[in-house]
């Protein structure tokens, strides 16, 4: 037993050593920090313009120009099927040989916002077609142009009915800003995995999901009191 025990603590010792080695987290934790710097920019950059361009389409979509409706729904769809890896390496590797070299920043927010982007104005569409098309005819019938209609009666209902749905996907694709490590991004995981390289020692990833946790969780909460303020009441 006591040889046991001591095989138990020398081994506790041992995985305490590799993943979690003080030594190597406060080295490295001002890059973690500077990484988590570049992660917090780039997801408020991403929401903002994501949001932003997906409601955009969608009233845009409500004008009913079938062409351009075609057109959005083409695009919508192309965005919403392709992984978000796949956009930033396009971008990224081969804008270049269009003339523009975007940096990893730059091409890792237009991927994620262009994604962000299709799958909001999916969820801004379905919240403007599920207001009953009695409020756009009692609305109509008092004066309202289709455009004050869209935005002072339509729009406020639909805005409630998707955050649920948009918040969630917000977050998921917010948190895709860890895949920025293919194309050289200094956030949080590409920090990490430099400082795993250079330190031969695991315990950065643990800063870096630390990192992570203290950033979304957060975010997380606000969202489900968000989704409980505005949910209908039943």
């Amino acid at each position: 037993m006591h040889s046991g025990a001591v095989l138990a603590v020398a081994g506790w010792n041992k995985f305490v050593e590799t993943f979690f080695n003080a030594q190597v987290m406060a080295k490295y934790l001002p890059d973690i920090l500077y990484g988590t710097l570049v992660t917090v920019e780039l997801a408020v950059l991403i929401v903002i313009a994501g949001i932003g361009f997906g409601l955009v389409l969608a009233l845009v979509r409500a004008l009913a120009i079938r062409p351009l409706n075609w057109l959005i729904v083409f695009v919508v769809d192309l965005l919403r099927a392709l992984p978000p890896l796949v956009i930033i390496v396009l971008l990224y590797f081969g804008l270049p040989s269009a003339g523009w070299s975007p940096s990893g920043f730059m091409s890792t927010w237009l991927s994620l916002t262009l994604v962000l982007m299709a799958f909001s104005e999916e969820i801004f569409w379905a919240g403007i077609t599920s207001v009953h098309k009695g409020q756009w005819e009692a609305a109509r019938s008092t004066g309202l142009s289709f455009g004050q209609t869209l935005i002072h009666v339509v729009l406020p209902q639909a805005l409630r009915l998707t955050i649920a749905p948009l918040t969630n996907r917000t977050i998921a694709i917010t948190k895709g800003t860890a895949l920025g490590t293919v194309v050289a991004l200094h956030e949080i995981l590409g920090m990490a995995s430099s400082a795993v390289s250079n330190s031969y020692n695991p315990s950065p990833l643990i800063l870096g999901a630390a990192a992570y946790l203290v950033l979304f969780i957060p975010v997380v909460v606000v969202a489900r009191r968000i989704e409980t303020k505005f949910a209908w009441k039943k």
